[in-house]
């Protein structure tokens, strides 16, 4: 099972394989910058006594809250000698690759463990759930939500806590995984919490588990106190940051309707797959990043035939399980398709209940879309339970089961994930990498590429995990890559709110025009310089930009006539800014 977990997860990562350092995923090269300075910032910060959950290395002046974006401080800290010995890149394919691996294994332990009598349908299970097409939509740079591993050992210490006399203990260890779920994945660990209560709620209030419940409870409530005052104690700073801190928001400013699912998207195919290879791939979600569902007609039916197969010959208690994995899966279905029906690209104007639940605090931060990532697993233990069902007790016919094996293969074989498209990325400048950055930047003092560091143009980033990972030092960035305040009605952006000095480079690099300079604009520009404290701007001779390309020619005609003439260092254009 490791062996094929493994195979599988580098054959879906293969492309960035052949070369770590020059390669980026096509579809969402921005996120796999963030993530890979995120190691390197964390890393430092661990080596050097700072704060990982804040930052004043971006968003000069103000800084950067981590505690309000995706942090992965754990695999930050976990990984930081792998990251000082291989570099950023490096390092995030080898978590990626290591997270579809360890989902695949986590479930099939639990699985193999805890709810079914046989292997193979463990192994079944647990490939449905670590391939499925969100997790390899995902694969697309989320180091987070690939973290899928998380969730059976969530599901495991949750049900234990029913243990007679050991709830100080299981809660103790309860709470230590909440918390370093929490600094791995904290939308996932919602998500969980959320599924695993309408799942309990149901489970719970069916007849044949109430005597159970009953017996259980008192042990379960105290375990639940424990993991709540661990978590708390462990997770304090962090929770205070995210909801109290500097820099922080409410809200994201993501249209919900947007990122909804589609309800077609259930049927249809994802295009990391061999269906999707076919051509019978499509682009109904908002980005192939967010291909949450994508399950298939043929497999929608198979779960369906084996929800009823099993109901059939359950007894009560398992028609208890079936029923709350049934509601869990309809409630996320519904939920995931936000507060509007939108149907094959077209919306309804139906209004939906995400419509109402996406109004309370800290739903209000989550992508509907995701809800249906909690499909998956349910659609995977389903598809398990039978299996061990058939294993245990064979049908009489042997038609019977080639029937099955057949229904098995038809579902599953177009879902086989295909490897991730990948791209080449432009190296890092020479000015970075032999540290000849360091004689026009005093320690700690502000460097800004251009077009700024937004995550669209996510260089900058990647030239300061560079330095940071190689121990060069430290160089700040006026902006950056990340959520913070600055949206609409008190939500969050992404990036800083814009200022001339970027607007002016952005629109450069976009349209290949240099914008109408006067002297008016020279001193906004000088201003915007002055606040962020900008010692050096560069320009290098190719621009990674993440979604369009850029006419470099354009931005260095214009940032001369804004700065005066530069000078060649290496192989980027320089102009040093005096001090103000």
């Amino acid at each position: 099972m490791a062996l094929v977990a493994l195979v599988l997860a580098v054959w879906v990562t293969s492309g960035l394989w052949w070369d770590p350092n020059g390669r980026a995923i096509t579809v969402n090269s921005s996120d796999q910058a963030l993530f890979e300075w995120l190691l390197a910032f964390g890393a430092h910060a661990l080596t050097h006594g700072d704060n990982p959950l804040f930052t004043y290395l971006l968003n000069v002046p103000d800084g950067v809250n981590l505690a309000v974006n995706t942090s992965i401080t754990v695999y930050a800290a976990v990984f930081a000698p792998l990251t000082y010995l291989i570099g950023p890149p490096a390092t995030f394919l080898v978590i990626l690759t290591l997270n579809l691996a360890a989902t695949a294994l986590a479930w099939y332990w639990l699985l193999s463990r805890h709810l079914v009598r046989t292997r193979l349908a463990a192994g079944a299970g647990a490939l449905v759930i670590a391939f499925s097409p969100g997790m390899v939509s995902h694969a697309n740079a989320h180091l987070n939500w690939t973290a899928g591993w998380l969730v059976p050992l969530l599901v495991w210490r949750l049900f234990a806590l029913r243990q007679p006399g050991r709830w100080l203990r299981n809660g103790a260890i309860f709470g230590v995984l909440v918390a370093v779920a929490f600094s791995i994945a904290a939308e996932g660990l919602f998500f969980t919490a959320l599924a695993l209560a309408v799942f309990l709620a149901v489970w719970a209030a069916h007849p044949a588990n109430r005597a159970t419940v009953r017996a259980a409870l008192p042990d379960f409530l105290r375990g639940t106190a424990v993991t709540a005052v661990v978590a708390g104690v462990l997770l304090a700073y962090p929770l205070w940051l995210h909801f109290a801190g500097p820099q922080r928001f409410h809200g994201t400013g993501f249209d919900p309707v947007v990122h909804s699912e589609d309800m077609a998207a259930y049927l249809a195919y994802p295009r990391r797959s061999v269906a999707g290879e076919a051509g019978l791939g499509t682009s109904l979600a908002p980005n192939p990043t967010e291909e949450n569902s994508f399950f298939g007609i043929p497999l929608l039916l198979l779960a369906l035939v084996c929800f009823g197969f099993l109901w059939r010959h359950a007894v009560a208690a398992r028609r208890a399980t079936l029923l709350a994995l049934g509601v869990t899966a309809v409630v996320f279905t519904v939920l995931s398709w936000g507060p509007q029906a939108v149907v094959d690209g077209e919306r309804t104007g139906v209004t939906l209940p995400f419509e109402w639940l996406g109004r309370l605090p800290v739903i209000n931060a989550a992508l509907p879309a995701r809800l249906a990532l909690v499909v998956a697993p349910v659609i995977g233990l389903l598809l398990a339970y039978t299996v061990d069902r058939l294993r245990t007790d064979p049908p009489r016919h042997r038609s019977t089961g080639l029937a099955w094996a057949v229904g098995y293969a038809v579902a599953l074989l177009p879902l086989v994930p295909t490897p991730l498209l990948t791209v080449a990325r432009e190296p890092i400048p020479e000015f970075i990498t032999t540290g000849t950055w360091r004689e026009h930047v005093s320690p700690g003092g502000v460097l800004t590429p251009i077009p700024l560091t937004v995550d669209v143009t996510p260089d900058g980033q990647r030239w300061q995990a560079y330095a940071l990972s190689h121990r060069q030092g430290e160089f700040a960035l006026p902006a950056g890559f990340f959520l913070g305040p600055g949206g609409p009605d008190g939500r969050g952006r992404i990036g800083p709110v814009p200022r001339t000095f970027d607007s002016l480079m952005d629109q450069a690099g976009r349209t290949g025009r240099v914008p109408i300079v006067t002297e008016g604009t020279r001193e906004l520009v000088r201003e915007d310089l002055r606040r962020w404290r900008v010692e050096a701007v560069v320009l290098a001779d190719r621009v990674h930009g993440a979604k369009y390309d850029l006419d470099e020619e354009s931005l260095r005609r214009a940032a001369t006539e804004l700065l005066g003439p530069p000078q060649r260092v290496h192989d980027v254009w320089l102009w040093t800014i005096p001090p103000a």
